[in-house]
């Protein structure tokens, strides 16, 4: 087995990841798989690490931390991809030891420490779509407005992780956050009225425990769009369920469908996240697509 690349966010699962290492160190060992390691020092660090691994010829470059690591690791192998004009990013292990880690349960990445360590070792593939939002690229989600205000809540509650992290940083962004309006299209539709928010879903699930876009599919070459109209905050309350469960497809409140393209415009500055990333805390427009089969990953 070539030896591959580890890039390893030390912050990922509140330090968890910090402590982990001499784990994962070990384990992969174990394993015989033969690799390199690299510590993030700062938010966005991962990326370049990750463009200049695949440039550097590691086969399998392996994103060790969260949502938030395996947005960056990715970023870098397609940006790596674009360089090389390959149409395939190259190929994605995730170690999943964050606060949440939608992308990789949902793709079929085992949660247990040494069965993705194991997972690496096999080396099975699946390819899946990647979504860009004005030039970023995305592996699961993008939200923009109450959504993404929840992400910005959770970074302030240090002590916690998982879905009660962001129950209660829900519950923080209740207190304050507007419906602006929003103007959406998408391929063969449009509206314009006030909004809770908006959720692009190349995956089905996002903060751990949300299926905001329930039957999103990562390999179907589409994009899912869900949109929530601005609600009183007991009716997010009681919606807040059904989201959970992914059972609010026929609430009158939402709205989902599915297309290629999609761009929101608002008059309102909006937060945005990318993968639980904040990309911006005051767009006004977001131009998204969907690049089919663009990434592979082991699981």
């Amino acid at each position: 087995m070539d030896k591959i690349k580890v890039i390893l966010n030390p912050y990922a699962g509140r330090w968890l990841a910090s402590r982990l290492r001499p784990v994962i160190e070990e384990t992969l060992t174990a394993l015989d798989v033969p690799f390199e390691l690299e510590l993030t020092t700062k938010p966005g660090t991962g990326i370049e690490m990750a463009r200049q691994a695949s440039l550097d010829g590691f086969p399998v470059v392996v994103a060790a931390g969260g949502d938030g690591t395996v947005n960056e690791v990715v970023n870098g192998l397609a940006l790596a991809a674009d360089a090389l004009g390959k149409p395939t990013a190259g190929i994605l292990g995730v170690l999943p030891i964050g606060s949440a880690n939608d992308m990789a349960e949902i793709a079929g990445v085992p949660i247990q420490l040494r069965a993705a360590c194991e997972a690496i070792k096999r080396g099975r593939t699946r390819r899946i779509d990647l979504g860009v939002v004005n030039g970023r690229y995305f592996d699961n989600n993008v939200g923009a407005g109450f959504e993404a205000q929840v992400t910005i809540e959770s970074r302030k509650i240090k002590l916690l992780r998982g879905t009660l992290l962001y129950l209660i940083a829900v519950f923080r962004a209740l207190s304050h956050y507007p419906s602006p309006t929003m103007r959406i299209t998408w391929d063969d539709g449009e509206l314009q009225r006030s909004l809770l928010m908006v959720s692009i879903g190349n995956g089905r699930r996002t903060g751990g425990g949300f299926f905001v876009t329930p039957d999103a599919v990562q390999d179907d070459g589409l994009l899912d769009l869900g949109v929530a109209n601005a609600l009183p905050r007991l009716q997010i309350l009681q919606l807040l369920p059904k989201v959970m469960r992914g059972t609010h497809k026929n609430d009158p409140a939402i709205f989902l469908t599915r297309s290629t393209h999609i761009t929101v415009e608002s008059d309102y500055p909006l937060p945005v996240h990318a993968d639980g990333e904040i990309i911006y805390t005051d767009a006004k427009r977001l131009d998204i697509s969907i690049q089919p089969a663009r990434l592979e990953m082991i699981v």
